[in-house]
């Protein structure tokens, strides 16, 4: 296995879809198909082949892509979850901060990976741990600092999906522009939605890696998915039910958002824990 192209995706795809960690990874528990997945995503394509769509499906999509909004104030906390992965944090436009924590892989594989990525403008930190067997193999590992908080030189970050924060695009997992690819929507209850989105040009969403979209060919334009939203009408989940392709197994990738309004300010670490990144850090990542 090549460690540095398994580490070397975008900090959010990496986590839910980098398909060398994902086969690495495959006996590590939500590697596998969800249990529901592929009833669901089975169901919900033939809805959408049959045309049951309700007849208010317009102003279904409507009133999702509304649910969206919110997101722009950039003061929220969100998740992410998918093949045995996580990330979550948090999004503090008023304050130009936020946080986002990534755990990639667990005890039982062959390489794991934790990021705790913090950003108060104009800083940027990084702490990274490896565990399991392969983690020797990393390159640069010796000079990482494992357990220190790596501060970021921005001239070496900008426009790093892996390592650096955009504050013109507050949201990690870019819902707005999953939203926009819906194809099909109806409600499913209070606050509930149900259909098909094209990923296809989601890629710059966050949340999905173009190498997966590609791999899914003609799926890509019809994933399943299901969301809700609050008693406010904004976005609080939202499920992408990825089919099977390739290597990838089917799963369900969720995103939710919370405290909407309510989120604080990402704290700096403190100095005695913080250490100038090495080059083999930019190296590992670029």
């Amino acid at each position: 296995m090549t460690v540095r192209r398994r580490l070397g995706a975008g900090l959010v795809a990496a986590a839910l879809f980098t398909p060398g960690l994902a086969a690495c990874n495959a006996a590590a528990p939500g590697g596998a198909a969800s249990p529901t997945a592929s009833a669901t995503a089975t169901a919900s394509a033939t809805a959408t082949a049959t045309g049951s769509a309700s007849p208010g499906s317009g102003d279904a999509k409507q009133a999702l892509l509304a649910s969206t909004a919110a997101i722009r104030d950039g003061n929220f906390r969100f998740t992410m979850t998918g093949a045995g992965s996580t990330a979550e944090g948090q999004v503090h436009e008023p304050s130009q901060s936020a946080r986002m924590k990534v755990s990639i892989g667990d005890a039982s594989s062959d390489l794991s990976m934790t990021l705790d990525v913090i950003h108060s403008r104009p800083d940027s930190w990084v702490k990274v741990d490896l565990g399991g067997r392969a983690a020797q193999s990393v390159p640069g590992q010796e000079a990482l600092n494992l357990g220190k908080y790596q501060h970021l030189d921005q001239t070496r970050i900008k426009g790093n999906r892996n390592l650096g924060f955009d504050f013109d695009r507050l949201d990690p997992a870019g819902s707005e522009v999953l939203t926009q690819g819906v194809t099909e929507v109806r409600r499913t209850g209070e606050g509930g939605y149900a259909g098909t989105i094209d990923v296809s040009k989601a890629a710059e969403a966050g949340s999905l890696d173009a190498t997966m979209i590609t791999a899914l060919g003609s799926q890509a334009k019809s994933v399943p998915f299901t969301a809700r939203v609050d008693a406010q009408g904004r976005l609080s989940e939202l499920v992408i039910q990825v089919p099977a392709a390739g290597q990838q197994k089917a799963q369900d990738v969720r995103i939710t958002y919370s405290d909407y309004g309510n989120a604080t300010a990402a704290q700096k670490p403190a100095p005695d824990q913080v250490v100038e990144a090495p080059a083999e850090l930019y190296n590992l990542f670029n």
